[in-house]
């Protein structure tokens, strides 16, 4: 990162110290522009490949052929993003796809939500939340500790890389949609930062 020349005034921020947490960056409204800004506060960052297909085109000189991959990145600590890139050969769909997801990275609540377990770990949500991408729609519901991932490939995906262990799910639509899956699931997630849990309320100052 010592070589990163920011290009924006948020990236000058970030990189000389002034900023240094994702949560400072919403509270101002500022808009990510840079991935190496999220780089630069999320050095762990980790990322999984959700769906990969070839995209043809006809043009003058012939058909084209390009691959589209969306890619989601995250920390296992209540931080994720998704991005969708497209490229004639596979890496630099890669490395297109994976910019895009830190340009959309977002916060999202871990907890125990379930009357079941009422644990303090955070292994599932808070509470249930909904998410919808195209034509998929994901409803997500806290589980009890040991329950596992209750959902599809691309979704056991997606929570694994957000650092969840236990989440029921149920999806409606095309969910063979693989792009659209992920994005249902990541939006149900971001879903978490838009009420506070009661287990928040002494923290946050929230009293009776």
């Amino acid at each position: 990162m010592d070589d990163w020349v920011p290009k924006t005034k948020l990236g000058r921020l970030v990189k000389e110290g002034h900023i240094n947490s994702i949560e400072e960056i919403f509270a101002n409204n500022y808009r990510i522009r840079e991935p190496e800004i999220v780089d630069a506060l999320f050095p762990d960052l980790r990322q999984e490949v959700v769906d990969v297909s070839m995209v043809q085109r006809q043009s003058d000189s012939g058909q084209q052929k390009s691959f589209r991959l969306t890619v989601v990145v995250g920390n296992g600590e209540g931080v994720l993003g998704i991005g969708v890139g497209k490229a004639p050969e596979f890496v630099p769909a890669i490395r297109a796809a994976e910019a895009r997801a830190k340009l959309n990275i977002t916060v999202f609540r871990r907890g125990c939500g379930s009357w079941e377990c009422r644990c303090d770990d955070q292994h599932s949500i808070p509470f249930q939340v909904n998410g919808s991408a195209g034509s998929v729609k994901v409803t997500l519901k806290p589980a009890p500790k040991g329950t596992g991932l209750v959902t599809a490939d691309v979704g056991k995906i997606v929570l694994r890389i957000a650092g969840l262990n236990d989440v029921w799910s149920i999806t409606k639509g095309r969910s063979r949609v693989s792009s659209n899956f992920a994005k249902a699931f990541v939006d149900a997630l971001s879903q978490t930062y838009r009420m506070l849990p009661p287990q928040e309320w002494i923290t946050s100052g929230v009293t009776e």
